[in-house]
Order: structure tokens, then C-alpha cells, then sequence
């Protein structure tokens, strides 16, 4: 049974920085594409970054490029993110989880391409 834990959320400054984690167990990291969602309240949650298997691939929504960074540790077994520039809508609860493949293609921000969902972190950005 696939399981992730995500941690480093927090309560932070617009323009300031947070750097997400997330311990997978359960499968054979490396086998799987990784990805970040993000869902606010009264909002559907939204894919936010992927990263192939090997991590030299990066997808992300447009509302984050230049100002998150996707990672992972194969080794360690470990997702993260880099969040930097931080800004109210960016306040949200952020989830990691599995993606079926390797690779996260032209899909990779639909929900339903991933499974083993954890109980997110909770980013909180003031103004």
C-alpha cells in the first residue's frame, strides 16, 4: 500500500520562502513520476509541479514557474518543493502523491493519473 507524508508547511510572509517534503513508502520510488496538487478552500484542487522518475523533467502551472522548484531523492525516497516569493494565493493545503508512471506527461496536472495521496501540509501565506 502506497503511503506519503508531507511536511514543512507553515504560516509565512508574502515574499518569503517554504520548502515542502514528502516521504513515500509502499512502492518503488523510482518507478514513479512525483507530483505536488494544491487545493484551497472552496476551490478544486489544482496540480501544482510533476517530476519524472530520474527528475529531469519538470512540469509546472504557470501561476508558479520561477518561483517553485520541483526536486526529488531517489535515494532517500523523498519529494520536494521549493517554494520562494510567496503570495497570498498561494495559500492552500498541498498534497504530494504517486503518479501511475515513471513519466508525467501531457497530463500530469489531472488528479486522477496519481493514487496515494497523503494528508498534505498546510501553506499559509500573509499579506
Amino acid at each position: 500500500q502506497v503511503q506519503v507524508v508531507e511536511s514543512g508547511g507553515g504560516l509565512v510572509q508574502a515574499g518569503g520562502s517554504l520548502r515542502l517534503s514528502c516521504t513515500a513508502s509502499g512502492l518503488r520510488f523510482d518507478d514513479h513520476a512525483m507530483g505536488w496538487f494544491r487545493q484551497a478552500p472552496g476551490k478544486e484542487r489544482e496540480g501544482v509541479s510533476c517530476v519524472d522518475w530520474i527528475g529531469s523533467n519538470e512540469h509546472y502551472i504557470e501561476s508558479v514557474k520561477g518561483r517553485f522548484t520541483i526536486s526529488r531523492d531517489n535515494a532517500k525516497n523523498t519529494l520536494y518543493l521549493q517554494m520562494n516569493s510567496l503570495k497570498p494565493e498561494d495559500t492552500a493545503m498541498y498534497y504530494c502523491a504517486a503518479h501511475n508512471g515513471p513519466y508525467c506527461g501531457t497530463t500530469w496536472s489531472r488528479a486522477y493519473e496519481y493514487s496515494g495521496w497523503g494528508q498534505g501540509t498546510q501553506v499559509t501565506v500573509s499579506s
